[in-house]
């Protein structure tokens, strides 16, 4: 029953499911799709990037994002000393106005928000991934974590290069199979009223 729990809510990060609507029509499913099909103009320019290089340790250390939105503020703990690449991509893309524009294109209730596609559907991304970095750091209620696609077209489990999310409850049925970077130490509140479509204003790293 435990392994039937977990293949279910797995199926449900990867492909976006919900319970009343599913699209078997886009070609990335498993980013985790929305309802709706938006490309927002915040796109452009956003789909054919390069990754950057790793930044150093001082670079990394004791760095917070803030996410800002029409609801607030979602202030996010980065751990870089776990997960450099993955932070550092997070680093740069913020720092260059990438996110500014983007929505959460996601929201499967009790569980999760997704945003960061410039395609605005769940489809997209920058042009590239980032190698996993998958630790001990848990799911808990406000982790903050990579998307990627499916194991059987993705073994290695390499993170999305800019798709993220923040679980609205503890969902440790997924350590060990993504990349957790961040923890939300401000601002649950805020993103427990996140909404498919909400905007995510800008990203400042501190």
């Amino acid at each position: 029953m435990k392994k039937l729990v977990f293949l279910i809510a797995t199926t449900l990060i990867l492909t976006g499911c919900t319970v009343n609507n599913v699209n078997n029509n886009s070609q990335a499913l498993p980013y985790g799709t929305s309802t709706t099909s938006t490309n927002p103009p915040a796109a452009q320019g956003k789909t054919n990037l390069s990754r950057g290089a790793v930044l150093g340790t001082a670079e990394l250390q004791g760095k917070k994002a803030t996410v800002k939105t029409a609801k607030g503020e979602i202030v996010i703990e980065l751990y870089g000393d776990v997960a450099p690449q993955t932070v550092s991509n997070f680093i740069q893309l913020s720092q260059s106005g990438f996110y500014n524009g983007l929505v959460f294109h996601r929201r499967e209730e009790g569980f999760v928000i997704q945003g960061g596609d410039p395609a605005g559907n769940g489809t997209g991304g920058p042009g590239y991934t980032v190698p996993a970095e998958i630790s001990e750091k848990s799911h808990i209620r406000g982790a903050v974590a990579m998307a990627r696609l499916p194991d059987y077209i993705n073994p290695e489990k390499e993170s999305s290069g800019s798709q993220f999310y923040i679980t609205l409850a503890p969902a440790t049925f997924l350590d060990g199979e993504y990349t957790v970077f961040g923890q939300v130490t401000s601002g649950m509140a805020v993103a427990d009223q996140i909404e498919v479509g909400d905007e995510i204003i800008s990203i400042t790293i501190q």
